[in-house]
């Protein structure tokens, strides 16, 4: 069934941020949508109501100077639609592609040179593969993105993480599991965190919640908090698919409660997405 968006609620509707934002404070997840670009042919969701400019105001309302743009499934691997996006906002900017396993390294060299750091691997739609198919899937990728000094980013569901931990356990390439982990335990997280390679973003958690309150996530963020803030990115998953409606800036605030710290929100904000994407 194909999931019906909202439209997306006024950018002066969201909550302002309730902590001082931090200078280059990095929102590292979020999706635009612009009409003229050719997607998948069966996508998930109804053509959202989110484009660039949106976003735009919604950061400068929320303090947000920096922002990674992660392709998503509804482009499948045309990143067109990304590639604009850097060109328009510039070096603040930094993408998340999608690629096929035949793309050419100028087609990479090219992506990097307009400001992506990463790939993004969808192992939802390879829910199905085996366990060794899908490391072998990896193996692929890291070593596309390794000449590059690109990480990967994991969009999956937590019972396939938890059959690959023996492997990523000894996975020495850069790594980003995304929205918490999608249900993965603190023991499958915390050891990947500590080893050195991993990180996790803090986003989506209504993704866990489902349709329970948000205050539920705020055992396990504070855990990972508490255990390695170094390791955690903060991202909106904006425009929220497929609920528009969704304040933005509550979000935000999540991290008072997640990183009481001024210093935790700093690691989170600004100092993780910095190295992963800006080279700090």
């Amino acid at each position: 069934m194909t999931l019906q968006t909202t439209p997306m609620r006024a950018t002066t509707s969201n909550t302002r941020p309730g902590f001082t934002m931090p200078p280059l404070s990095c929102d590292a997840h979020f999706h635009v949508f612009e009409p003229g670009y050719a997607h998948v042919p069966d996508p998930l969701y109804t053509f959202p109501d989110g484009t660039l400019d949106q976003y735009l105001r919604l950061t400068d309302w929320l303090g947000i100077e920096r922002m990674v743009l992660v392709q998503p499934t509804f482009y499948g691997t045309d990143n067109s639609l990304l590639l604009d996006v850097l060109r328009k906002v510039g070096p603040r900017c930094r993408g998340v592609v999608r690629i096929e396993d035949s793309v050419s390294d100028a087609e990479l060299d090219r992506f990097h040179e307009a400001g992506v750091r990463a790939i993004r691997l969808d192992l939802f739609a390879r829910a199905s593969w085996r366990t060794d198919e899908l490391v072998a899937y990896i193996r692929a990728m890291a070593k596309r993105a390794r000449p590059r000094g690109w990480h990967l980013q994991f969009y999956t569901p937590g019972a396939v993480v938890r059959n690959l931990l023996p492997f990523l356990a000894e996975f020495e390439h850069p790594f980003v599991i995304d929205h918490m982990g999608y249900g993965m335990d603190l023991d499958g997280l915390l050891p990947l965190l500590a080893g050195g390679y991993c990180h996790l973003k803090l986003s989506g958690p209504y993704r866990l919640a489902k349709d329970g309150p948000l205050s539920a996530v705020e055992p396990l963020a504070r855990a990972l908090v508490e255990a390695h803030p170094d390791r955690l990115l903060w991202g909106s998953d904006w425009p929220h698919l497929p609920d528009g409606q969704r304040d933005t800036g509550e979000l935000l605030n999540l991290l008072a409660d997640w990183a009481p710290t001024p210093e935790d929100r700093h690691r989170i904000l600004v100092e993780a997405p910095g190295r992963l994407f800006y080279g700090q």
